[in-house]
């Protein structure tokens, strides 16, 4: 009886299931892009870092809860607007104990700094890519940082219809930049950043 009931319970969830694990909804066609504004999907946007711990390892961590905008235009990609919010309380690396350390004073000091924001300046985009120049405010400080970003898919997401374009990028910032130095160069100044964008409308 209770095999039937698990097979049973098996054949309803599969039933249950969206059609999304059937085809994959997104598709690398930046033909397909529509103009518009559109929102960054905080569940499914991420900022990972990483930099080096003493030349033994590569440590890293990720922001999450990111919110913000994207307005494009594909005939006008240059005009394209980028802004973006990164709350530093959703840090993410392999400790709480450690994600606690990391927002005192002597690093990130959440409490006095408790978001950072990218703000694009210009977008130079062609074919699938783009370089995006901003101002990065972080700890307080704003400085230029430029990012590599490649066009990821565009489509309409099966779970709430919404109409969603995906990019990644990759880019690099010191540290000591925002006055966030410490321990350098020990913990390297450089920062190695890869960011994963869903945005949708």
């Amino acid at each position: 009886m209770k095999q039937l009931l698990s097979a049973l319970a098996v054949a309803l969830v599969a039933a249950a299931a969206p059609a999304v694990a059937q085809q994959v909804p997104g598709a690398a066609d930046v033909s397909k892009v529509q103009a518009g504004a559109y929102k960054a999907d905080p569940n499914h946007t991420q900022v990972v870092w990483s930099v080096d711990h003493m030349g033994f390892s590569t440590l890293t961590g990720m922001f999450g809860q990111i919110t913000g905008s994207l307005t494009i235009d594909p005939k006008e990609p240059a005009k394209a607007k980028l802004e973006v919010e990164v709350p530093m309380s959703g840090l993410a690396v392999t400790s709480e104990k450690f994600a606690k350390h990391l927002a005192t004073p002597e690093f990130l000091d959440v409490a006095k700094h408790p978001t950072a924001t990218f703000r694009s300046t210009s977008i130079e985009a062609s074919g699938d890519k783009a370089t995006i120049v901003g101002d990065l405010t972080l700890h307080g400080v704003t400085k230029p940082v430029t990012l590599q970003a490649v066009f990821h898919g565009v489509g309409v997401n099966p779970m709430n219809k919404a109409e969603t374009i995906g990019f990644s990028a990759t880019g690099k910032v010191k540290r000591s930049d925002f006055g966030l130095g410490a321990f350098a160069p020990v913990v390297s100044d450089e920062v190695d950043l890869t960011i994963a964008g869903a945005f949708e409308k």
